[in-house]
């Protein structure tokens, strides 16, 4: 123990080979002769009454049969990483909790023995999950870091099974290509056995989906629509705002401080809000006939029959047609464009949930806030599985957290 009148800076545990037990070969595990002895080694162990403690052993070298001449298995070290297995499986779960840097900040060690420890707790994890059973995905795109490069987007794949929902692979950019790589990530077996596929309406994800998985009904997300729909209300509004500014000040008041509640449910604007909005309803602006006609399309998913859902997108369609609004043409284009995707919503009769996708993708959001973003793509890949993938987690002896 080493420390000062003031108290221990850190405990160092010498560690003794046992006489009655032979040396091990690293790789293979199996007995072997001994050959020489290396210099001590110190490894970080899990700090005891938050005391830095480690473990001293010289390692000895033994000349196994057939890899020849290796450092002896050392049950607490894996490699030549000089932290303990136990300490990194400590780190890697607070660092689900923290920060990296909090992390790395409470245990008195370094950022990068906390990135390294995630690093080894997901790489083991990710040799040993099982994919077994994964019936439902769902597929999307997430921007991250700065700008609209290219780089800046990633392709996520998530199991969205009711039983099971967690983040299978992700890859960087938003193209076929990585589309494709991620499918072959999970391998034939899982691809074939797909029920349901879920995704957004980009035509790269379309096109690989029905080549690679044409077995499953692939559902497009709901969420997505809406979000089409909202910002063609926005569109219209901000155009129809300038020209009402441009004519006279009072008549642009009538959509001052109006984007949110048009934006939001209709069911759920209230108080001041709402009488503004019943007062704009009333008028003839172009805003006010956008936003009755997302509002009329909500009514789409409540039905049952695919027959008389399908009907009222021929309705709403030619109804957003005639309304000389063309952001809402636009969207009544789309989605007369992929009528048969939409419509398989009703085909899959509940048993998927497009809900899960944004749900995993608010939690990503939540992963790059709490460490302001990762500037390299290994990082955030790392951190993505650790936080989402429910991966297995290595066997220790000792838990710790």
């Amino acid at each position: 123990m080493l420390g000062s009148p003031e108290g221990p800076q850190s405990i160092e545990i010498t560690v003794e080979p046992h006489a009655g037990i032979r040396r091990r070969c690293s790789r293979c595990r199996k007995p072997a002769p001994g050959y020489d002895c290396l210099p001590q080694r110190r490894w970080l162990f899990v700090p005891l009454w938050g005391i830095a403690t480690y473990f001293c052993y010289a390692p000895r070298r033994v000349e196994c049969g057939e890899h020849g001449i290796v450092v002896e298995h050392i049950p607490w070290s894996d490699g030549k990483r000089p932290v303990t297995c136990a300490m990194m499986g400590f780190l890697a779960r607070w660092a689900r909790r923290l920060s990296w840097r909090e992390t790395a900040q409470t245990f008195q060690t370094s950022w990068e023995a906390v990135y390294r420890s995630v690093e080894w707790f997901v790489e083991w994890g990710l040799a040993h999950r099982q994919l077994r059973g994964v019936e439902s995905i769902g597929v999307d795109e997430i921007h991250w870091g700065r700008g609209l490069k290219a780089d800046n987007f990633l392709t996520v794949i998530y199991q969205i099974d009711a039983g099971c929902r967690r983040l299978l692979w992700v890859g960087r950019r938003r193209s076929q290509a990585t589309l494709r790589r991620g499918l072959k990530a999970l391998g034939p077996e899982v691809v074939k056995g797909l029920r349901f596929v879920c995704s957004d309406m980009w035509k790269p994800y379309l096109k690989v989906i029905a080549a690679e998985a044409g077995q499953a009904l692939h559902v497009l997300d709901r969420f997505h629509i809406t979000s089409h729909l909202n910002q063609a209300v926005d569109q219209v509004r901000r155009a129809e705002s300038t020209r009402l500014g441009a004519e006279s000040k009072k008549a642009a008041q009538r959509l001052k401080h109006m984007r949110w509640p048009l934006l939001r449910r209709g069911s759920r604007v209230r108080g001041r809000a709402r009488q503004k909005l019943n007062a704009l309803l009333v008028s003839k602006l172009a805003t006010a006939r956008a936003w009755d006609l997302k509002e009329t399309f909500s009514h789409f998913w409540k039905y049952k029959s695919e027959m008389w859902a399908g009907g009222f997108l021929d309705y709403w369609c030619f109804r957003a047609m005639r309304s000389r609004l063309e952001p809402m043409k636009k969207v009544a284009r789309m989605l007369r464009a992929h009528e048969p995707l939409i419509l398989n919503w009703f085909r899959a009769k509940g048993e998927i949930s497009n809900g899960a996708v944004e749900g995993l993708n608010n939690k990503i959001r939540v992963v790059t806030r709490r460490s302001y973003g990762f500037r390299t793509f290994d990082a955030m890949e790392i951190a993505l599985y650790h936080n989402l993938g429910r991966l297995p987690e290595p066997e220790s002896p000792h838990r710790f957290c």
